[in-house]
């Protein structure tokens, strides 16, 4: 029970993240938002890798440059797919942001076609039922789909070709170490652009700072730890569908605290994607800890 508490307070920490989030394009650009937010990400994985540093997070003994290549490597894909969630944001609202997202669920098992993967029968049962509720959720009545949630759903691809590497790099190097390195890789393609794109002022920062620290500090730091604590007595594929329940709490967050609204069409479409992820996830899934690209959704 406890073990389930503590997954389901990450699920609800991951889903209001895209709250804080949204909030954040009232007062900031995209990019500053990211690179802001990821510098706190990292600076909050610290005490963690300090902790654990006298035991291995992956199943191999890895150089620092080793873990720093491959956080390089992962941290690119995951600047894009950050970017286009973010951007996207703008545009859309935070519930059918993170349900949108949360399609790498389904896709991760179906991309691995191209690396030699089996396909489970679950997969293509809950790919059925996004796909319908995505219909449902994104196309209005002349077949055209928003700005935010194309984007959205471009991202989803880009948030699992990360997971894709994050799972072939979680046996070769130590995987807090990856999740250093990656978030330190966002944040500096983040402000960097920023800086170029973007007008960054003391005030828009201070105006923006409780979104930011909330998505830096507490859906990357408390939640990250919180996920890793849950799964020591909680099987994978039990935490994976707790975790997908993030979605929901994305939706009452954009709700109650800044209005959202989903009509009836967006609510079912919405449902029936949540039961595409749901029946996706009952084959044996790998073990959660070693997905580090799920926290910055």
């Amino acid at each position: 029970m406890k073990s389930n508490l503590l997954l389901l307070l990450a699920a609800a920490i991951w889903g209001l993240a895209f709250v804080a989030q949204r909030v954040g394009m009232d007062y900031v650009g995209p990019f500053t938002f990211n690179g802001v937010r990821f510098v706190l990400g990292s600076l909050s994985l610290v005490p963690l890798l300090f902790y654990y540093r006298s035991a291995s997070t992956g199943s191999a003994a890895s150089s620092y440059r080793e873990d720093a290549r491959a956080g390089f490597l992962a941290g690119t894909v995951l600047f894009i797919a950050a970017s286009l969630q973010q951007i996207g944001l703008i545009y859309t609202t935070a519930g059918k942001a993170a349900f949108i997202t949360c399609l790498y669920i389904v896709l991760v098992p179906i991309l691995g076609i191209f690396i030699k993967q089996r396909i489970h029968p679950w997969t293509w049962c809950g790919s059925f039922f996004a796909v319908a509720g995505l219909y449902l959720l994104c196309v209005k009545e002349n077949f055209s789909i928003s700005y935010g949630d194309l984007l959205e759903l471009v991202g989803a691809f880009f948030w699992s070709i990360h997971i894709l590497l994050i799972d072939h790099f979680a046996d070769r190097v130590n995987t807090l170490r990856l999740a250093f390195f990656q978030f330190v890789t966002c944040a500096a393609f983040s402000l960097a652009t920023a800086l170029w794109l973007e007008t960054i002022t003391i005030t828009s920062l201070l105006q923006a700072s409780t979104p930011i620290l909330y998505g830096g500090i507490c859906s990357v730091g408390i939640a990250y730890t919180l996920q890793i604590v849950g799964q020591k007595n909680a099987s994978p594929s039990h935490a994976a569908i707790i975790l997908s329940l993030e979605t929901v709490f994305a939706v009452i967050g954009g709700y109650l605290l800044i209005n959202e609204y989903l009509g009836l069409q967006e609510i079912t479409g919405s449902a029936l994607m949540l039961i595409g992820m749901l029946l996706s996830q009952l084959q044996n899934l790998k073990p959660a800890q070693n997905d580090a690209s799920k926290l910055p959704a």
